[in-house]
């Protein structure tokens, strides 16, 4: 016999909208007596709320980044029972526990992470390993460290992500945290062991640029006053990775510049027929378009290298990434299958992107599945940049603003609108002479449109 039960936020003594960093379990699931549901982070510390039934998940109500109160409903269980010869035993066990579970969690989130004791984490951190091993990859120690308990205890995680780090063997002292406030995540950890991992691999015995020596802590006040401010979440998310992609990738860029002077009065005839549609055209939708017909004569630039560094990857889709340049840093948007749509169809799309990534209504799917980069300066200014590939593709291109220059046609100098292009790509794929080739095709591309049809 089976019953439907809710499952309350416990008393979390006197806060209130506390935030839900992360859930930690789906419809479907099984979770036992403890089984951690959520995690929530107040201003002094994070922690996992517990299950006070076993069952199965059957309805989740709340996701990440809401925010809830005491007696807020979490989920729905379904819960099996089991005759017992003595029921009122079992339901004063479910009460006691019900109470254990909402003091905890009080005490919890009334106290800083570092006065926590390792014995009150391990109780809240303890897993089901039913529940748990479908979700999480089983790796080896990356390396075998003395874990101090003060720095491990000091690390801003949560519960569940200390137990997961303690059965790796990962010192979290030594993770960087991308969540939010430097909160270590679960991919944080991950990521950590890969590098470890990696550099074991190649006869190293530390993790991938763990010997490059560390800038020095440099009290700044001393010569005069200043002012800290913490990065954004995105800038903190975009500088692993594109520290991530410097240490790995041997890059160089390609710079070219593109006649586009037909382009551009082909551009302002179209704008009436745009704003008809509600549409700005841009050089960027011309670019994607350009870009797409490009790739598909070079494929490897639609490619990226698998984690052995033996075979490439050839992607039969195109989905390209754009740079947008938010109040929070740069995010890239995807924009899917850019060679089956038309020219006003991808600067309505461009459009779209950009006005959700400046309002912070991107979803997780609108950054997945990029195949290519194109990153463009050519509304603020400058000359030429070195962009950084977005691992794991392996090519991006940088655009800045377009300006007239004198151009030789065999008899004279006429006055050309030349773009500037600067190609950055990984050479363990593409080497010099196919990076060359592809911009002499993307130049000829945007100076004569017709090309795109061939």
């Amino acid at each position: 016999m089976s019953r439907i039960k809710d499952v309350l936020v416990p008393d979390i003594g006197e806060f209130d909208a506390v935030e839900v960093i992360e859930v930690l379990v789906k419809s479907g699931d099984k979770v036992a007596v403890e089984d951690p549901l959520i995690t929530l982070e107040s201003d002094k510390a994070s922690m996992d709320v517990p299950s006070p039934f076993a069952g199965t998940v059957k309805d989740l109500k709340i996701k990440a980044g809401d925010k809830v109160s005491q007696d807020g409903l979490i989920l729905t269980l379904k819960v099996e029972e089991i005759e017992q010869d003595s029921p009122e035993t079992s339901r004063e066990t479910a009460e006691k526990i019900a109470q254990e579970t909402a003091s905890s969690t009080s005490s919890t989130l009334k106290t800083a992470p570092e006065k926590i004791s390792d014995a009150a984490i391990v109780k809240a951190e303890s897993v089901s390993s039913e529940s748990s091993t479908a979700e999480r990859v089983r790796l080896p120690p990356p390396m075998m460290m003395p874990v101090e308990q003060k720095e491990f205890l000091r690390a801003h995680a949560s519960p569940s992500i200390r137990k997961f780090a303690r059965e790796l063997g990962v010192d979290l002292s030594r993770v960087q945290g991308s969540g939010r406030k430097q909160r270590i995540t679960k991919e944080d950890v991950q990521e950590f062991v890969k590098q470890a991992l990696g550099g074991i691999a190649s006869g190293s015995t530390v993790a991938a640029g763990t010997g490059i020596p560390e800038m020095p802590e440099i009290d700044f006040s001393k010569f005069g006053p200043v002012e800290i401010q913490p990065l954004s979440r995105i800038k903190k998310k975009t500088g692993i990775n594109l520290h991530r992609s410097w240490l790995n990738l041997p890059i160089v860029t390609h710079h070219d510049e593109a006649d586009i002077t037909e382009l551009e009065y082909f551009r302002k005839s179209l704008k009436d027929e745009a704003a008809k549609q509600g549409v700005r055209v841009t050089a960027l939708a011309f670019l994607l378009k350009a870009s797409a017909v490009a790739i598909r004569k070079h494929p490897n630039f639609n490619s990226s290298l698998t984690a052995d560094r033996e075979n490439i990857v050839l992607k039969k889709y195109l989905h390209i990434g754009v740079a947008v340049d938010t109040p929070e840093g740069l995010v890239v948007p995807v924009i899917r299958d850019v060679e089956h749509k038309g020219l006003l169809e991808l600067a309505k799309e461009l459009g779209e992107l950009g006005e959700r990534a400046r309002t912070k209504k991107l979803k997780s799917s609108d950054l997945q599945g990029g195949c290519f980069s194109i990153s463009s300066l050519g509304g603020i200014g400058g000359t030429s940049f070195t962009p950084l590939v977005n691992a794991p593709e392996v090519a991006i291109l940088g655009v800045t603003r377009s300006r007239m220059m004198p151009v030789w046609n065999g008899s004279e100098f006429l006055p050309r609108l030349m773009l500037p292009l600067d190609l950055t790509y990984d050479h363990r794929v593409i080497d010099g002479a196919q990076a060359a080739r592809f911009m002499v095709d993307l130049c000829n591309i945007l100076g004569d449109l017709r090309r795109m049809s061939l």
